[in-house]
């Protein structure tokens, strides 16, 4: 039987039969590795799988169908192991708020370079803007339109009070979505005020350390009413990048990317060499500083911190 993996513990798996929507618990027959990559999860939720029924609604998963696509992150812990957050998506929400928590352009941009590399379209959701004062609207705005600018759609968003849902729901019609971000930025909220009758558990944030409580612990995908899927994510901290190499990084900036050609060496790294199109759009104003830095940082091979 075909199936779509629609949750993962690490250890079982509901999968749903394509053919009937029926859910089954299932576990893996053996042990599966991608190649070349030790992985905390062989087994992601959005993966297409075959399955064997044993009794009931208890199952085996025996083979797992080719990704179209996934993000992935690697672990900033010792471990340095990755983690496969989703697979098989149409596209991505990242979940950014101002403060409570933070979220840096560091982790956006690490985050928009990864679903880039595998062809996922992303959409930057600047949640809680009917908490912020007036300097902090103005903020979002200048980040909004910097990324705009980079050739991302943005949307300010009240996952709290509805504003602007309509135009995600709109957005996901039709979809396989995911939805990541930090502990605490609003996700599960996001998707409650999406379809109320998820009832999602969430967590207010911690006052003594700023930052959200972990409320999503494993990855889970919903149905939506509107044809849509959406798969709710655990919060991220840090994102360490996997599978990049040096000479394609600038691929996945699209603003850069666009001016590359015009640089004077076909292999330019836009650090030190003359007549470089991305420094000089750099010095007009054309190209972030922020996403700059952040190129520099992923291609050092740095640590998002």
């Amino acid at each position: 039987m075909e199936g779509l993996v629609y949750k993962s513990t690490g250890s079982w798996y509901v999968v749903k039969d394509i053919a009937t929507g029926v859910a089954y618990d299932c576990r893996i027959k053996g042990r599966f590795r991608l190649k070349g990559i030790k992985n905390t999860n062989p087994i992601a939720v959005g993966d297409r799988v075959t399955f064997e029924v044993e009794e009931g609604t208890k199952g085996i998963i025996t083979e797992i169908k080719p990704r179209d696509n996934y993000i992935i992150r690697r672990s900033v812990n010792l471990s340095k192991q990755t983690h496969i957050i989703a697979s098989n998506i149409d596209l991505a929400f990242l979940v950014v708020t101002l403060n409570n928590p933070l979220t840096s352009t560091t982790f956006i941009d690490r985050f928009l370079v990864t679903a880039e590399a595998y062809g996922i379209k992303t959409i930057l959701l600047f949640n809680k803007i009917d908490t912020y004062n007036a300097e902090e609207i103005d903020e979002v705005k200048f980040l909004a339109q910097l990324y705009r600018q980079a050739g991302y759609e943005c949307i300010g968003i009240s996952a709290a009070t509805g504003k602007n849902i309509d135009k995600v729901m709109t957005a996901m019609e039709g979809k396989t979505c995911v939805v990541s971000g930090h502990s605490g930025s609003g996700k599960s909220t996001l998707i409650n005020a999406i379809d109320p009758e998820l009832h999602l558990k969430t967590a207010a944030i911690s006052e003594q350390h700023l930052q959200g409580q972990h409320t999503t612990t494993f990855a889970e995908m919903f149905d939506l009413p509107n044809g849509a899927r959406i798969i709710d994510t655990p919060g991220i901290r840090g994102f360490g990048m996997v599978e990049i190499e040096k000479e394609e990084l600038t691929d996945y900036f699209p603003e850069f990317f666009a001016l590359k050609h015009h640089c004077k060496f076909h292999n330019c790294l836009h650090t030190d060499e003359p007549q470089c199109a991305i420094k000089e759009a750099l010095e007009e104003g054309t190209i972030a500083w922020s996403r700059y830095k952040s190129y520099l940082q992923i291609l050092n091979g740095e640590e998002d911190r």
